[in-house]
């Protein structure tokens, strides 16, 4: 099967923890190598953000990255791209004219809008995945929300027009049908842990003796909840928190979400045990969440949450906030913890609960690393993804062209 990935902001080749770089760039390189596994042929087509950039770019074997020209070769910021989709679109459908992929798999509200411009007149089938839908962040951040005004128009337009929607959790589909999304077209396709790298044995990062350790791990943007996190361990003496994410620890001092952590972190009194690492090389993760007694991730909302996934794969347990995907990939009493987000005094008491009982952060770490083997796999999420691909590219192509 030939398959074309539309990432339009989210190159899989960038490097993970910048404003507009986290889960989707390693969500579509895993799943674009793991269809490859598969035998498939995968094209991704992102746009070109540094005119040093070669055209195509093989990624793994199998995968391979397309550069398309559209608006500037620098970075953008992704709520500024909309305008440069018209562009984006007429490039894919010159190169589809030219070779016809079965079917094309659109990654976030805007590569949903060029894929469906390029492939619509030639009937090749678009199968959507939005990894955030814009009035789910609008809910939670309100006048925050710096997403363009046309976003919520746009995405219901996409819901109605993809020949099908793979939502990454249960959530999602709620939120979908809610939309106007056909039930039918929507399947459940989780994101995928990497466990290779992600496992319980293996190099642990060194501990601070007489310390119990929590680890954070994700961009350090408002509504990834850190600061929540910051405020929960202020209450728990003894308790270090280290928060990976945001630029290289030389460059921290000048971005202005690091700077809010930073003044939380001191008007909390909590420097000597909080501590920002800045970036975090992917090679890295696994040895830092494996030092953890527990990881915490309390975002305000999250469209699935990849660092569960990979605490858990590490025998870890995790405390997260009751949304989005970690709905389904933490088990309460399971495999970790679950509070309502946007409460330090809830987490703080959940986290101190669980620090207190050895035996349940065994067990939850030795449940989580079972769950994220049987169930997370990148290999068992591109079967079920190809088996979607499948159903829509032996559909009557009438019936594609009528939607």
């Amino acid at each position: 099967m030939k398959i074309a990935m539309v990432s339009e902001h989210a190159s899989p080749l960038a490097v993970v923890g910048g404003t507009d770089a986290g889960g989707q760039n390693v969500h579509v390189a895993a799943l674009a190598s793991a269809l490859a596994r598969t035998g498939a042929q995968v094209t991704v087509h992102t746009r070109r953000d540094d005119p040093a950039l070669a055209r195509r770019v093989p990624l793994a074997p199998g995968v391979v990255v397309d550069h398309v020209a559209a608006g500037p070769a620098a970075p953008i910021p992704k709520d500024e791209l909309p305008g440069y989709m018209g562009a984006f679109a007429a490039d894919l459908a010159r190169q589809w004219r030219r070779q016809r992929p079965d079917v094309v798999h659109a990654h976030f509200w805007m590569s949903g809008i060029a894929a469906l411009a390029a492939a619509r007149p030639l009937a090749i089938p678009v199968v959507q995945t939005f990894h955030a839908l814009g009035v789910v962040k609008r809910r939670h951040q309100g006048d925050a929300d710096t997403s363009p005004p046309r976003r919520l128009a746009e995405e219901r337009s996409v819901i109605a027009r993809a020949d099908g929607i793979v939502a990454t959790c249960s959530d999602e589909r709620g939120e979908l049908t809610r939309l106007g999304a056909d039930p039918r077209r929507v399947q459940v396709v989780p994101c995928g842990v990497d466990l290779g790298s992600f496992q319980p044995d293996g190099p642990i990062k060194t501990r601070t003796p007489g310390r119990a350790r929590l680890v954070v791990i994700g961009r350090l943007v408002e509504r990834k909840g850190v600061g929540n996190v910051i405020t929960a361990v202020a209450g728990l003496p003894g308790v270090e928190l280290l928060i990976a994410g945001g630029p290289s620890v030389d460059h921290l001092e000048a971005d202005p979400h690091a700077q809010r952590l930073r003044r939380m972190i001191d008007g909390l009194g909590v420097a000597d045990r909080v501590h920002l690492l800045g970036r975090v090389e992917r090679g890295d993760l696994p040895a830092l969440l494996r030092s953890a007694d527990a990881v915490v991730c309390a975002p305000w909302y999250e469209p699935f949450g990849m660092v569960p996934l990979e605490a858990m794969a590490c025998g870890v347990p995790v405390v997260g906030t009751a949304v989005g995907g970690l709905l389904d990939s933490v088990v309460p009493g399971v495999t970790g913890l679950l509070v309502p987000p946007r409460s330090p005094a809830v987490l703080r008491d959940a986290i101190e609960w669980l620090l207190a009982r050895p035996e349940e952060l065994a067990a939850m770490g030795l449940a989580g690393a079972r769950r994220a083997r049987s169930t997370y796999g990148w290999d068992r999420v591109a079967a079920e993804t190809l088996a979607v691909y499948r159903e829509l590219a032996a559909a009557p192509v009438l019936a594609q062209v009528a939607l």
